[in-house]
């Protein structure tokens, strides 16, 4: 399959397109990789693009540098606010530390970047309240914050989960926050020996959003997610594999090139397969043993009209390995 010409991006994310796999990777190593706006909105589009586009067989989300994603940039540009309630000018979670203090990830950031959030809450508590200006000026009113989580926060965890393609999660350093949970969403998570994980949000008194209280418990137990949650410890790469949270750990210097295997393994899969089962998958825990049934057979009988479901039975009869085309 060809690879894509590099195309223009959003600041901080870089994107291409090779061997049916779509590449998504965070590139602000300056701030951890701390996700802006206008790099969210960025993901959530490439991630509904892999979908429409035919030609796209997997995706796998990366970063550049020691972080995967140290939460929320509050910094950030952005072209509006009467939409999401972002917050007032200066309102970063660490907006009166001094240079170097710890961001989100508790690593020290530079003095020239900056700085991230909590987590994935673009608002702080202080200033959050009814009656309080809102960066667009307007008085800030019940449901607001509310809102911006929905159309924020949560909207971007869910275009990992909607995505119709498998997403993998190579996750080469420190994962925070929101960032953490854009790691969970993920179908399958790889991490480098470095990565840690950290639901930091208890550590400046906020409550975890972007789907961390729904995706946790499905991951790892009701007792184990309100421990991490409790406590915001940074959890090693070892531990989130015996926990259940990542898939595999590697060295380093193979992340990148065991993410490649496993996306271009997926790519070369039935896809309306994968995406079927996808669908089961994370819809299980949500619905009752009946209703469960009832979607597995609706997808069984959907799978077995497509054309990779005809070449993986031909392939069996006669004792040859298939050719899916993902279609």
């Amino acid at each position: 399959m060809p690879v894509s010409e590099p195309e223009p991006v959003t600041r901080g994310v870089l994107h291409r397109t090779e061997n049916g796999v779509s590449w998504i990777t965070l590139d602000r190593p300056e701030v951890m990789n701390a996700v802006t706006w206008d790099q969210r909105e960025r993901i959530i589009t490439l991630l509904a693009d892999a979908t429409a586009d035919p030609d796209v067989r997997a995706v796998v989300i990366t970063a550049t540098g020691k972080g995967f994603c140290a939460g929320a940039d509050l910094r950030g540009e952005h072209p509006g606010t009467s939409a999401i309630g972002d917050p007032a000018p200066g309102n970063s979670e660490s907006a009166n530390s001094a240079p170097g203090s710890p961001s989100a990830g508790g690593d020290p950031a530079p003095a020239s970047s900056a700085s991230p959030s909590a987590g994935g809450q673009e608002h702080v508590p202080a200033n959050s309240a009814p009656g309080s200006p809102s960066a667009g000026g307007r008085e800030r009113v019940p449901g607001d914050v509310a809102r911006m989580i929905r159309l924020g926060a949560q909207r971007f965890i869910s275009a990992v989960l909607d995505c119709e393609k498998p997403v993998i999660a190579a996750v080469n350093g420190t994962a925070a926050g929101i960032g953490a949970h854009l790691a969970f969403a993920c179908d399958l998570v790889l991490a480098a020996e470095s990565a840690r994980f950290i639901e930091v949000f208890v550590r400046r008194g906020l409550v975890p959003d972007g789907g961390g209280a729904y995706l946790l418990p499905r991951l790892v137990g009701p007792q184990r997610a309100k421990e991490l949650m409790f406590f915001g410890e940074a959890l090693s790469a070892a531990d989130a594999e015996r926990m259940g949270l990542v898939n595999r750990v590697v060295a380093a210097d193979e992340l990148e090139r065991t993410a490649r295997a496993w996306a271009e393994r997926l790519a070369h899969g039935p896809t309306r397969a994968l995406a079927l089962t996808k669908q089961l998958v994370n819809a299980s825990l949500d619905v009752d043993r009946a209703a469960a049934f009832a979607a597995e057979a609706s997808a069984v009988e959907i799978a077995m009209t497509t054309r990779d479901a005809n070449e993986g039975v031909a392939g069996f009869v006669e004792r040859r390995a298939p050719e899916y085309r993902g279609r």
